[in-house]
């Protein structure tokens, strides 16, 4: 559902087939997490997170993730590490075929792979929370030209770190990839500034 989306109690009941009391409730835990915002007399819709805000859990998920990289460094078995090898290589295959939304995919699932493998449950919950968040900013970033090409091999050097059992270079190439997002979301930010202001010096052109 997009940023801005009113969430209508009846219409959602009816299309998920559950009670509005249920529904009610859910609603209350999304607003919880930060996912549903509810607005006086107009209802709950669905929150947008904007630049700044995806930036700071950006920031939060390098001190989470540096920990979880370097605790799965310390645990990874073989079947982890071959596993972790795997996706790499599925990473670097998708990538060159100009697969985008699957090497997003991949993505998504390397981060899940090393919590899990890490053990650090408090920490999993938290970085749980923080991604549910970010989908947009997330969604975007994997499909602007050139990103996946740029953050590929940081991912990899995440994977031979925590495959080779090396916590500090581990949580360094976490804390080096995330500094990397923030660094996209920036350029991103100035991008669409640029774009916006584009448009309405042509608008204003075309008004003359």
């Amino acid at each position: 559902m997009a940023p801005g989306q009113r969430l209508v109690e009846e219409e959602l009941a009816g299309m998920l087939g559950v009670t509005r009391a249920s529904l009610r409730a859910a609603l209350f835990d999304l607003a919880a997490e930060g996912l549903v915002e509810r607005v006086p007399n107009r209802g709950a819709r669905v929150r947008a997170i904007t630049l700044d805000e995806a930036v700071a859990i950006t920031e939060c998920r390098m001190a989470l993730e540096g920990l979880c990289a370097a605790k799965a460094a310390e645990r990874v078995t073989e079947p982890d590490a071959t596993r972790l090898r795997q996706l790499g290589e599925e990473m670097e295959r998708s990538v060159a075929d100009g697969e985008l939304l699957k090497y997003s995919a991949l993505n998504h699932e390397l981060h899940r792979l090393v919590r899990e493998i890490s053990g650090q449950a408090v920490a999993a919950s938290l970085l749980e929370r923080l991604n549910g968040q970010l989908v947009r900013h997330q969604f975007q970033l994997s499909l602007r030209p050139g990103r996946p090409q740029a953050s590929l091999p940081e991912h990899l050097a995440i994977i031979a770190a925590v495959a080779g059992r090396r916590p500090a270079e581990a949580e360094e190439a976490t804390r080096r990839h995330l500094r990397s997002v923030i660094s996209a979301l920036l350029d991103q930010q100035q991008a669409q500034s640029h774009e916006a202001q584009s448009r309405k010096a042509q608008s204003q052109e075309e008004a003359r």
